[in-house]
């Protein structure tokens, strides 16, 4: 990208603010966009907790960057300007009070680092301060469900996997030392790339996402069905342990007459029930492991969580470098007089996509990009999972073994399982 600054001018200042849940990555964003900025003779703001303090119309909550503060964090975790989930569209006035307060900042320059519901936003502060406050959004997410082009991944989503595969790994070893199972709930509020992604990498058993049941609602037992199956299948091959990844967004797609005792469970301000607060791995495990038993198999059934392990991660090489190229291009993106735009890398070339182009017509939100069951990818990825599929069923011999295996006869299994042999 050429290097032209004329539309800016010495002594302008950027502000960098980061929303949303953490991801291995930020610190190296707000190195690069700082590194940038100062370079160009630009003064750089960070803004500490998000929208939180703006919100409010409380400009204080500042500090300073400059090369030397900035020059060696890109190698941590965390962020170093903090971040939350306070969403300044929920009232007009939390807007106006967030544009107000960047005002006063002087901030010409804005770049937010976030997720879906950051990018809005941010789209959102652009539109309220019309020409006063050129805006750039840098996106980030560990559950890389944002819809950048060509399918490129978020940042953090690549040291999220990596670091998630070494926990799985271990969790798989353990598995087999003691003879157990292990129910792994993977972050990804909406998408289940996360849980598949290890999953994948790891070669655990097997993992289960949302996008498997298309967007309808299903019950519990359908769910239960899926892994209980997978345990009798393992079962039938001389094997009583097994790792199932489970993504936590599971919780949205199981019919809500089965969630009711959960309808106290908290939302954040943006209105996504939190799903931490859902004990789903030890409602699947105890609804699994009370079939099992009640035909006389006793197995040990641990549910894990992994999510915040992950999401404060030193950043491996490729998120360094990643973030890196990030940062830049949204610096010059501003540079170069633009604003209202989601910065993205493709094929080594800066893509800026418009904020408005990623707003869904149905929903009035962001788009969400989500796991593609139809792909090659995914049919690759189910082949190598151990779950009860039609040959199971149309096996005679199979079939019989796989009924011992659960302590029923063939009749009562094909009856039980045999409706998961039929794509959903």
């Amino acid at each position: 990208m050429e290097n032209s600054f004329s539309s800016m001018n010495k002594g302008e200042r950027v502000g960098i603010l980061v929303g949303g849940g953490p991801a291995p990555g930020i610190n190296g964003v707000i190195r690069a966009i700082t590194i940038e900025a100062v370079n160009t003779g630009l003064k750089v703001v960070g803004i500490l907790d998000g929208f939180r303090w703006l919100a409010r119309g409380d400009n204080s909550r500042i500090v300073n960057l400059d090369i030397s503060t900035v020059s060696r964090i890109h190698f941590t975790g965390g962020s170093i300007l903090r971040t939350s989930r306070i969403n300044p569209t929920a009232t007009q006035e939390m807007m106006d009070n967030t544009v107000r307060a960047l005002r006063n900042l002087e901030v010409d320059y804005l770049i937010t680092i976030g997720g879906d519901d950051t990018a809005y936003s941010a789209m959102s502060v652009d539109q309220a301060s019309g020409d006063s406050i050129h805006v750039a959004h840098v996106p980030k997410t560990i559950d890389n469900d944002l819809p950048l082009p060509g399918r490129a991944s978020t940042f953090g989503y690549q040291t999220a996997r990596h670091v998630g595969v070494g926990l799985v790994h271990n969790i798989m070893t353990d598995a087999q030392t003691t003879s157990r199972w292990y129910f792994v709930i993977a972050m990804g509020r909406k998408a289940g790339h996360l849980a598949l992604g290890i999953s994948r990498a790891a070669s655990a058993t097997l993992a289960l996402v949302p996008e498997e049941f298309r967007g309808e609602k299903v019950p519990l037992r359908h769910i239960a069905d899926i892994l209980e199956g997978a345990i009798i299948k393992r079962r039938s091959m001389g094997k009583d342990y097994g790792t199932a990844v489970l993504a936590e967004g599971l919780t949205e797609v199981i019919d809500p007459e089965d969630l009711q005792s959960l309808a106290g469970v908290e939302r954040d301000d943006h209105g996504h029930i939190r799903y931490s607060e859902i004990p789903f791995g030890r409602i699947i495990a105890n609804e699994v492991r009370g079939r099992l038993k009640a035909r006389g198999i006793d197995i040990v059934i641990v549910k894990k969580n992994i999510g915040y392990e992950l999401r404060c991660a030193d950043p491996i090489p490729y998120d360094c470098e990643y973030t890196q190229d990030l940062g830049y291009a949204a610096m010059s993106y501003l540079e170069h007089g633009k604003t209202g735009a989601m910065i993205s890398l493709q094929g080594g070339q800066v893509i800026p996509v418009p904020l408005k182009e990623m707003i869904d017509p149905d929903t009035g939100r962001t788009q969400i990009r989500l796991v593609n069951v139809d792909s090659d990818s995914f049919r690759v990825a189910r082949k190598y999972m151990i779950r009860l599929d039609q040959e199971d069923f149309l096996d005679q011999k199979q079939l019989l073994k796989l009924a011992r295996a659960g302590h029923m006869v063939p009749d009562e299994f094909l009856e039980t399982f045999g409706y998961l042999a039929q794509p959903y």
